[in-house]
């Protein structure tokens, strides 16, 4: 991931860093006392204890750590240093095993005097609680060998004395017993001598002179409320943002240019970028409210690609620059705006379209044809009323004239959605004579339906269409959806502009290769404002030597579907409906 898309994760997911730093601040806070404490890691001292010479086995390292440890040690340090806060002390001592023979006591205090008294205390007390101990265990041992000595002497006595009474014959037989007696006499002696001279001196002793050196303190041991709450809040925010990146590795919604049209195996042909809240209150499109406005340049852009790019009949300008002036010439194109899911930003597109539209001098119409949940109206300021769903049904005011309504957007009609009672898809099933009526009242006709993947809308009226442009917000469509999309669009052969990408936050990325993506880039077409024009029609390779020269490779991993040149000419019973279908017949 590129640096630039690590800042854009952590916007998206800036309210996850705003919820783990007041997590960590308030739990700080909880957790440090309200004063500032003195400060006792500012000098540390130590202090090694060792088993005494000739005490071999006889001290354990683990008897030892767990003796000074306990409460007696800590008990007779307070004691002798002369305070009554046992705990105060216990909490600045920490006692390690440094090997199996050393044993080290590691104090903290504010000045090096009072930290080496401290540690001091502690050796001493474990060195003299720790020995006495031993030499009492020492004393019941030897008493315990004594007695045992004084059985093993008296055996020996009585085998001494057999051995002597006893033949010649018999003596070799006592020999052996007389002698492992005495054998055995001789090590419990042994063992009372050893116990009585260990019992005589210390079993631990200090090795060496208390290490004191000055800490310095820092800021993980200053116990000040206000470091910590800092230190908290750092905290807080690294683990937010790990947290964003584990999330945003796992999001697989499609939020940039490459992964989007990949997706979709269609070109992005405009990115407009996130909307802030203020600027979708507006009533009214935002090239209009907020000419100047980065996302307003944007849907511009968008619509010189579309110019540029689409049918012939749309990148022809009015006769005279005369407002319907194609009205009288021939009959508009019709570009149906369409998305996956609801709430790509489907109607916005259709709104600030219009309006860009209509700045070159074309007359818009558009056609609210989500009969669902119809929003073009609120787009425009315009208000409810009849509409599409009356003109299909053929209840009333069928006349087409009667349901054009004026909008605030110069050069911009709109028929709403309407007020439906009929089901929406029997109402879709009657747009192609609409649609034909429509191309007379405008240069341009922008058709606004329902989201493809919840009904079938945008399927029947998508082969009433000479181009169709699909809408996708960031962050709010996954890859199987897209790929949902692209495989239902290749099906109807209608040539797909490509993809409006709403939404955007930063950079998207590097431009992929274009090689293998359907749409107008497909078939050698730009895909920006400066996108040289489209060579003439005979200049252009028929679609079966474009698709001869092909890989195969290519044809079984993307799907191929017609450009705005090689859109597939309908069956000839199927109802009048494209511009060229229209020419025609108007010719004859």
């Amino acid at each position: 991931m590129e640096p630039a898309n690590h800042f854009t994760v952590l916007r998206r997911y800036w309210r996850l860093l705003a919820g783990c730093t007041a997590a960590a601040l308030i739990i700080g806070f909880l957790l440090t006392p309200a004063g500032d404490a003195v400060d006792n890691a500012k000098w540390q001292c130590k202090v090694a204890i060792t088993p005494v010479a000739g005490a071999g086995d006889a001290v354990r390292a683990d008897q030892v750590l767990s003796y000074a440890q306990g409460s007696d040690v800590s008990t007779a340090a307070a004691k002798k240093l002369g305070v009554t806060d046992v705990a105060a002390l216990v909490a600045r001592r920490e006692v390690s095993a440094a090997s199996t023979e050393m044993l080290v006591i590691t104090t903290t205090g504010p000045t090096q005097q009072s930290c080496a008294e401290l540690a001091a205390a502690f050796s001493q007390a474990t060195i003299n609680g720790y020995s006495q101990e031993s030499k009492k265990s020492a004393d019941d041992s030897i008493k315990r060998l004594q007695a045992q000595a004084d059985k093993q002497q008296e055996q020996v006595n009585n085998l001494q004395h057999d051995f002597t009474k006893a033949g010649s014959a018999d003596q070799p037989k006592l020999q052996p017993q007389l002698t492992a007696a005495l054998a055995a006499l001789t090590k419990t002696l042994t063992d009372i001598n050893t116990l009585q001279s260990y019992s005589q001196t210390d079993a631990i002793q200090q090795w060496g002179s208390i290490d004191a050196k000055d800490g310095g303190g820092s800021l993980l041991t200053s116990p000040s409320r206000g470091v910590r709450l800092a230190l908290a809040v750092v905290l807080g925010l690294a683990l937010g943002i790990v947290a964003a990146l584990m999330l945003s590795r796992m999001d697989t919604r499609l939020r940039t240019r490459n992964a989007t049209e990949e997706a979709f195996n269609l070109p992005v042909i405009g990115e407009i970028p996130e909307l802030s809240r203020r600027l979708r209150r507006l009533r009214g499109p935002l090239v209009v409210a907020r000419p100047s406005d980065p996302a307003a340049e944007a849907f511009r852009s968008l619509r010189s690609t579309l110019l540029l790019t689409g049918p012939e009949s749309l990148s022809v300008r009015p006769a005279g620059g005369e407002p319907g002036g194609r009205a009288r010439r021939e009959p508009a194109p019709v570009i149906l705006v369409m998305s996956g899911r609801s709430g790509d930003g489907r109607t916005t597109t259709v709104a600030n379209l219009a309006a860009a539209l209509a700045e070159t001098g074309r007359t818009v119409l558009v056609l609210d044809c989500d009969f669902r949940h119809p929003q073009a109206h609120a787009h425009f300021g315009v208000g409810d009323g009849p509409g599409m769903a009356e003109l299909l049904s053929g209840e009333q005011l069928p006349a087409l004239d009667d349901l054009i309504r004026t909008t605030g957007v110069e050069g911009v009609s709109l028929i709403t959605g309407g007020n439906t009672t009929a089901y929406p898809a029997a109402l879709v099933l009657r747009a192609g004579e609409v649609l034909r009526r429509a191309r007379r009242h405008a240069d341009v006709v922008l058709i606004d339906t329902s989201p493809l993947l919840h009904a079938n809308d945008a399927y029947d009226l998508v082969q009433h269409a000479d181009a169709v442009l699909v809408t996708a917000l960031a962050g709010n469509v996954t890859p199987e959806q897209a790929d949902r999309v692209s495989e239902l669009l290749a099906r109807t052969g209608v040539p797909v502009a490509g993809v409006a990408l709403l939404g955007t936050i930063g950079p998207s990325g590097r431009r992929l290769k274009r090689d293998g993506l359907r749409g107008p880039l497909s078939s050698g077409r730009a895909s920006g404002p400066a996108a040289v024009p489209r060579p003439p029609a005979a200049a252009r390779p028929a679609p079966d030597a474009e698709a001869a020269e092909e890989p195969a490779v290519y044809e079984e991993h993307h799907r191929s579907a017609p450009s705005w040149a090689r859109r597939p000419a309908p069956p000839a019973e199927s109802v009048v409906e494209t511009t060229l279908q229209l020419r025609e017949i108007e010719e004859r």
